[in-house]
């Protein structure tokens, strides 16, 4: 790792054995809570469930493994933004037929770049996966500061907006004058920034959710499908908001425990990953257990679930007049069944240039590693109009 302004140094991290032995013995030591019989996960994450995945985390995870198959993928860090440390996966597509569309995938909580490992591949590679090798990227998907391998930063935690100013930055450092942009989560809204902001650089944007809504207008301006839908989402926060609220006001309040206790920090987790995902209650239908601990893994060993979570903190900070803007790039939205508070197209058509919009059947939350082959053709195929014109400079 080099701290070379602007000079990409490849990044290969290497785990040492105390820092696994210390994490097993943590978990060993687990004192747990007590919960009512038959709570399951009424109440927050399951107690015999997290019993039995702690357990395999002490003795059965293998970590080296993960992190040998993660670095499989060509990674790198650069310093952007004046000095901030950026690690970021940077993927060229493999024998292209016709010009290649750059694209920076952003994500959110409570992930990394985690949350793109298997499409990657999908996206760099089509035609090595049964679709049309003209629709190959080169893939950049980068941590947002606090998260992964980038840095913490010391001071105040970036909002969103500031994290878009570092993708623009960094697709510069590496070449890409022009590119296309996608995300969900927290990422959902750097990718709106970047277009907001770079719009003379993001050829076309596409998003899986349409973000919490916060609205400055006269509610009577809404349409009846978009008063239903905040209604929608008033209940979810009431029911499901709480870690929300927690991130936005007191995250360093949470963070000392989450940081000290494995456990904790797997229950934080493992609670959001079932609860967003497509998986009917059963969070092992869509991650294994070796899927779920690598990501909880990297949040342990990187330190980074304070900082993580900081970030909502700076986003609330927003000014409402941020959230009133329109993107007039051209956007695209895949609103995957088992998401959370899916917006009606009145409302993505009144926050954004809508071109494309589709409801996959399946995927939840995190369909990029749910769903990555059928995450990978919806990015496809909303992508493929643009690329002309991303080839001749329009």
């Amino acid at each position: 790792m080099s701290d070379t302004v602007h000079r990409p140094e490849p990044f290969t991290p290497e785990t040492e054995p105390s820092a696994l032995e210390d994490l097993r013995a943590r978990l060993r030591a687990t004192r747990w809570p007590d919960a009512p019989e038959d709570a399951g996960w009424s109440l927050g994450t399951d107690l015999a469930y997290l019993r039995e995945l702690a357990a395999y985390w002490a003795d059965g995870f293998d970590w080296h493994a993960q992190e040998a198959s993660l670095a499989r993928l060509p990674r790198f860090r650069v310093r952007l933004g004046g000095g901030l440390g950026i690690h970021f996966v940077h993927a060229r597509a493999a024998a292209p037929a016709g010009p290649v569309l750059p694209l920076v995938l952003s994500h959110g909580w409570p992930d990394s770049f985690w949350r793109y490992a298997k499409v990657i591949p999908l996206l760099t590679d089509p035609g090595a996966h049964g679709a049309d090798p003209a629709d190959a990227f080169d893939v950049v998907v980068p941590d947002i500061p606090g998260y992964g391998y980038s840095d913490r930063p010391a001071g105040r935690p970036l909002d969103s907006i500031a994290v878009a100013g570092l993708w623009a930055e960094l697709m510069g450092v590496l070449g890409y004058e022009r590119f296309g942009a996608a995300g969900g989560d927290l990422g959902s809204h750097v990718s709106r920034y970047l277009a907001l902001d770079h719009p003379d650089r993001v050829v076309a944007v596409h998003r899986m959710d349409g973000g919490l809504p916060v609205f400055t207008g006269d509610p009577a301006g809404l349409t009846p499908e978009e008063r239903a839908w905040f209604a929608t989402v008033a209940d979810w926060r009431a029911a499901e908001g709480a870690y929300g609220a927690v991130h936005r006001t007191k995250p360093q309040t949470a963070a000392f425990g989450l940081t000290d206790s494995p456990a904790g920090l797997a229950a934080w987790i493992v609670e959001k990953l079932r609860a967003w995902s497509d998986c009917g209650g059963d969070v092992e239908r869509r991650f294994t257990k070796d899927e779920i601990l690598t990501n909880v893994t990297l949040y342990w060993l990187t330190g980074t679930i304070g900082s993580s979570m900081r970030m909502y903190h700076a986003n609330g900070e927003i000014p409402p007049a941020q959230h009133a803007r329109r993107v007039e790039v051209p956007s695209g939205f895949s609103l995957f069944r088992g998401d959370i508070v899916r917006p009606p197209r009145a409302w993505l058509e009144r926050t954004a240039n809508v071109v494309r919009v589709t409801e996959p059947e399946r995927g939840g939350h995190f369909a990029p590693f749910e769903e990555p082959e059928l995450y990978a053709e919806e990015l496809r195929a909303f992508f493929r109009p643009f690329r002309s014109l991303f080839a001749t400079g329009i």
